[in-house]
């Protein structure tokens, strides 16, 4: 039907769903529950649906709204969303709802002005997360490549001692096989001679002490009887003291013979050397007196010219090799000590394949972190690891971002694991955000899903979800135990403002604060 401009809010209700009167309570009659019935205004469609979701509130100085029809004119003032009043105008049971609107709205725009400033700090903080996240994330790129050339450097160098040590065993095989020899009859001699020598050092060493120490002890005794002969008192009549004093004078008198002289004790210091010292007389030239054939064989290639030493060196070893691996020469037994050319190689070589296998499990542990999930922009990145606490009853609640949640308790002990990460999800709330604004709200949020926690007595094994809203700094709100072992942590974070559901970025992030 068509009205004419007149006709809308005129105070009359000419439609059949009330839209002509939006502005007024004309058609507050009207209910989604049961159809309109008006004289002046037929209805022909039981099923006609109403154009408004409800009574509409003008709201002067403040945001318009609608209160549900039902709730009009039924003696409560519904300032929440009409807080001019308008909605009980009939003045139910001599209800009177003055307009606090003003009052109403200065509250409304002050809060809005700090959710406002809330939500600017908050996506600040993203952005300083979201580059942290990258940075961390070139850090473990970089790695990734300085890992991928070391082990290719390490490879190239195990290839280079692996050939080193196959060259070195093979020479240790080639090596020719010395049976113990035994010494000759001049040899003997030499090792007896030796052993006499040694213990007549050993001898004048012990003389020569006893001999300085008996020329200290004399030295000592004249000095006490010199003294006594200066000191004495001749005027006493004492025969004994006369005697002794005209004995040391006739002592003193004779010439006495020398012990000892700087020349003299420079041979016996020579005398004294041993073989290691001395560099005289050098045994092993003499108990190794004998040459068998095996020595010969070693000091063959001495009788030949320079030029060709190095080519005839390398045949004999070859044909080493070939008698050796036909059984005709013996080769080193087990028994036989490998050289420390050798051992040095070997474990260079051990060690260099340690590096590697390093080396390799790092590259794997961080090709893994770098293809993991964290979230849009990655931001978790920056804050894995990180925790943040809450105190609940007798316990205190943990949440670490992507790694446990935990439980410990106030009177000491060990803590109760909640549940590991697993992943991220998406779940769909409808709370009341509380007066302080530290509440979910409603709608779909990103959560963490955290599983396996310690096996609960006589039920599960613990597990938590973390839903997360839109928050200026990290808080943990509340904790609740959903079911038996069950438990869901609601928790503030800047790391999901801005950003839907699903993880993706928003056009205009939602006003969570």
């Amino acid at each position: 039907m068509q009205l004419a401009p007149s006709q809308v809010n005129d105070d009359f209700c000419d439609c059949p769903d009330g839209s002509d009167e939006p502005g007024t309570a004309a058609c507050a009659h009207l209910s989604p529950l049961s159809p309109p019935s008006l004289g002046n205004a037929p209805f022909e469609d039981s099923n006609t649906t109403l154009a408004l979701p409800g009574f509409y509130c003008k709201n002067k100085g403040h945001i318009p709204g609608y209160v549900p029809f039902l709730s009009v004119n039924d003696g409560v003032c519904d300032y929440d969303a009409c807080c001019d009043g308008s909605d009980e105008w009939a003045k139910v049971g001599g209800t009177k709802c003055e307009d606090r609107c003003k009052e109403i709205g200065k509250e409304w725009r002050k809060q809005d002005e700090q959710r406002k400033k809330s939500l600017t700090a908050a996506s600040r903080r993203r952005k300083e997360l979201v580059a942290e996240a990258e940075k961390l994330s070139k850090q473990v790129a970089d790695r990734i490549e300085t890992l991928q050339t070391q082990i290719q450097g390490n490879e190239i160098k195990i290839k280079g001692l692996e050939n080193n040590v196959a060259d070195l065993e093979r020479q240790e095989r080639g090596k020719v096989v010395k049976q113990p020899s035994q010494p000759g009859k001049l040899g003997v001699l030499a090792q007896l001679a030796k052993e006499r020598i040694e213990e007549l050092r050993e001898s004048l060493v012990d003389v020569r002490a006893q001999r300085d120490t008996s020329k200290e002890r004399l030295l000592e005794l004249e000095g006490i009887l010199s003294t006594f002969k200066e000191e004495y008192n001749p005027n006493f009549n004492d025969e004994g003291v006369k005697r002794a004093v005209r004995g040391w004078e006739d002592y003193a008198a004779r010439d006495k013979p020398q012990i000892g002289n700087e020349a003299q004790d420079r041979d016996l210091d020579e005398i004294a050397k041993t073989d290691a010292d001395s560099g005289v007389i050098n045994w092993a030239e003499w108990e190794n007196d004998e040459e068998g054939d095996v020595d010969v064989l070693y000091k063959f290639e001495e009788y030949l010219p320079e030029s060709i030493r190095g080519w005839i060196d390398q045949k004999l070893r070859d044909l080493r090799l070939v008698l050796i691996d036909n059984g005709v020469l013996a080769t080193h037994r087990e028994s036989d000590s490998e050289s420390k050319e050798l051992t040095d190689a070997r474990n260079e070589l051990k060690s260099a394949q340690d590096s590697l296998e390093g080396n390799k499990k790092q590259l794997d542990e961080h090709k893994e972190d770098l293809a993991k999930d964290f979230g849009a922009d990655s931001v978790f990145r920056a804050l894995k690891g990180q925790c943040i606490e809450k105190d609940s009853g007798e316990y205190t609640y943990e949440l670490c971002w992507l790694t446990q949640t935990k439980q410990k308790s106030k009177k000491g002990g060990g803590h109760t694991t909640m549940g590991n990460f697993v992943s991220f999800e998406t779940v769909t709330v409808d709370d009341v955000v509380p007066a302080d604004g530290k509440g979910l709200g409603s709608g779909a949020r990103i959560a963490l899903k955290y599983e396996n926690g310690q096996h609960c007595w006589n039920g599960p094994n613990r597990s938590t979800m973390v839903v997360l809203a839109c928050a200026e700094t990290d808080e943990l709100w509340k904790i609740v135990e959903e079911e038996k072992c069950v438990y869901r942590m609601e928790v503030g974070t800047a790391a999901v403002c801005g950003i839907d559901s699903q993880g993706n970025g928003a056009q205009q992030p939602r006003d969570e604060l």
